[in-house]
């Protein structure tokens, strides 16, 4: 009895302790979160958190749809004069960026505004990159309300000026379950990563200079 009293404390703490961070996390963005293109304020560049194109059923992963249409509207109404995709190409089987730069050239961006992040292995890795390679410090970030959040506290972290527009979310699916369901334990890893593990990008190079709009 004494152990199962010591489990239940224990699993009692760390739902507490997820929660308290999910909290604080949800908190600190609100400020900073936009979904209205005409409200959303004007800033160099964009930066479109990378997903994989279909789910791995083989489906369209919408998450992915409404984060590009999202970027595509930014730039239309001159919101931004750049875009960085930044996800997984770190090997030749497996392209996220390369899709989200067709797919931005599809929706009416020119390919010569779109600066490629192949390296952006996790969000972490995207937003510290941003500064350190492309030299982005004030900027909007592009994705779903419940990753935005998220990418807002690390960024903010890091004393860099963003804001968040919202990509359109997919409510009531499974889909949209399962990723806020992997959100809980991705706020408790990123919290961790900020203020206890000071956890770096896993890749750095030479800084690439975006070409923005003049």
């Amino acid at each position: 009895m004494r152990i199962a009293k010591w489990i239940f404390l224990i699993t009692l703490m760390m739902a507490m302790g997820l929660f308290a961070i999910d909290m604080t996390i949800s908190k600190q963005a609100e400020d900073a979160l936009y979904d209205d293109i005409k409200s959303v304020p004007s800033k160099k560049a964009a930066l479109v958190l990378g997903t994989a194109k279909y789910m791995v059923g083989g489906g369209k992963n919408y998450f992915y749809t409404y984060r590009i249409r999202a970027a595509a509207a930014l730039f239309k109404a001159g919101k931004v004069k750049t875009i960085v995709v930044s996800g997984d190409h770190s090997t030749k089987y497996y392209n996220e960026t390369g899709k989200m730069q067709k797919d931005l050239i599809k929706a009416g961006v020119p390919s010569k505004y779109i600066t490629l992040d192949p390296l952006g292995l996790r969000t972490l890795d995207s937003v510290v990159r941003a500064e350190a390679i492309f030299d982005l410090k004030d900027y909007i970030i592009v994705s779903q309300r419940f990753h935005l959040e998220r990418a807002l506290f690390i960024a903010k972290a890091k004393q860099q000026k963003v804001i968040g527009f919202m990509a359109k979310d997919i409510p009531g699916t499974a889909a949209a379950y399962r990723m806020k369901a992997r959100e809980y334990l991705a706020r408790a890893k990123a919290f961790l990563d900020v203020y206890i593990l000071h956890t770096m990008p896993k890749f750095y190079e030479k800084k690439e200079k975006v070409n923005d709009k003049k």
